[in-house]
């Protein structure tokens, strides 16, 4: 009998079980309302901290001491991130501790949530008050043309913090080691040297820290780049799996995925500094605050925009994610040739990404392709390349 994609695929996705399908429909459109309602967290943050008035006492003190334009960008700008952190930590709480929990997504103690949590919020409040310091220099000083100039600066920020990411942050969250000896770190070492790969750019990290998920990922850019394996899914797959998945991350970072990601998000980033440039004064009128754009006492207001603007462009994100990981997918296909494994690899991540969804909700929400649409590309493959002799 000649093998039908088709019939292979519904068999795979139907063997999750009609319980588990449902359980991760439910955690997937769940996840996709989160993001209205993380927009309505946002905008009570804002208006608590443009009311209260506390970065224009915080303000008034600093240009007391007569603190430079930029150190005041940069106070104004740390405090107004450690105070939204503060303000919405109950909704973060929810959004991505219990409810979590509740799904079997993570077995992070909350302890340790709490302290991650902590430590990404100051590096993040630190690193970002110096952006929008450089943002607030380039307002005052570039004048109709400072939203040009700040895409740019946002453009050599990403590719920064790229670059310094994998060497600096992620190890201060997760522990990176080599493939251990064996079999897996042969058949890896074999397929990153086909590739071009640094062996030594491939580790495995302890992902089951802070989620559950059956993942990998590429991380970045010139001599940081590399392949990172959530022991996850090194432990909880066949090699065949392993090898089928590193052959997809692999893709990611043969095909220079994450530089087409930086010119897409640099490009939204122009394009967001000049809608805000004509949409700030509306908002800032809403919001009950007078603070001029150019005044980081306003900074609330232009974060909540940042907010809207980035729920806005979700699906142009999205769709551009979406493109890579079908090209990291057929990569993977062509070199490692292990259709049946990347398929059933694919199906053990169809626990949190529901794999069934309509052409709309896949559209607007999903940053992969459904993994229903994945596995018939697998399976499509499988049957245009039979297996010889």
């Amino acid at each position: 009998m000649a093998f039908d994609p088709a019939a292979a695929t519904a068999a795979m996705i139907d063997g999750l079980g009609v319980e588990a399908l449902a359980k991760a429909q439910a955690y997937t459109i769940g996840g996709h309302w989160l993001l209205l309602w993380g927009l309505l967290a946002s905008l009570v943050a804002t208006f608590v901290i443009v009311r209260s008035r506390l970065l224009d006492r915080l303000s008034a003190r600093v240009n007391a001491g007569k603190a430079r334009p930029n150190g005041t960008a940069f106070v104004l700008s740390v405090a107004t991130f450690l105070l939204t952190t503060i303000i919405l930590l109950p909704w973060d709480l929810y959004a991505e501790y219990f409810r979590e929990r509740a799904y079997g997504r993570t077995s992070q103690p909350l302890g340790d949530f709490l302290g991650q949590t902590a430590l990404s919020t100051a590096i993040f409040s630190v690193v970002a008050g110096l952006l929008f310091m450089g943002i607030y220099a380039l307002m005052r000083r570039a004048g109709r043309s400072w939203w040009l100039w700040s895409g740019g600066l946002v453009t050599a920020a990403l590719a920064f913090f790229l670059m310094l990411s994998p060497m600096v942050i992620e190890p201060l969250f997760n522990d990176y080691k080599p493939v251990p000896a064996g079999e897996v770190q042969d058949a890896l070492v074999q397929q990153a040297a086909r590739a071009g790969v640094p062996a030594e750019r491939i580790f495995v990290y302890d992902g089951s820290r802070q989620s559950n998920n059956f993942t990998a990922n590429v991380s970045g850019v010139f001599g940081s780049g590399r392949i990172a394996i959530s022991d996850v899914a090194f432990k909880g797959a066949s090699l065949d799996e392993v090898k089928a998945v590193t052959g997809h991350e692999i893709g990611h970072y043969v095909l220079g995925h994450v530089w087409r990601s930086v010119a897409m998000l640099s490009g939204l980033a122009m394009l967001f500094f000049f809608l805000l440039d004509r949409l700030y004064p509306w908002f800032a009128r809403k919001l009950g605050t007078k603070a001029e754009m150019a005044d980081p006492v306003g900074l609330p207001v232009l974060l909540f925009i940042t907010s809207l603007f980035g729920l806005l462009a979700t699906p142009i994100v999205n769709a551009n994610t979406r493109v890579g990981e079908r090209e990291a997918d057929a990569y993977s296909l062509q070199t490692a040739n292990l259709p049946d494994a990347l398929a059933s690899a694919l199906v053990k991540t169809a626990e949190y990404r529901y794999p069934r969804p309509s052409p709309l909700q896949e559209a607007l929400f999903y940053s992969h392709p459904s993994v229903e649409r994945r596995v018939r590309a697998a399976m499509d493959w499988k049957a245009a390349h039979p297996p010889q002799g």
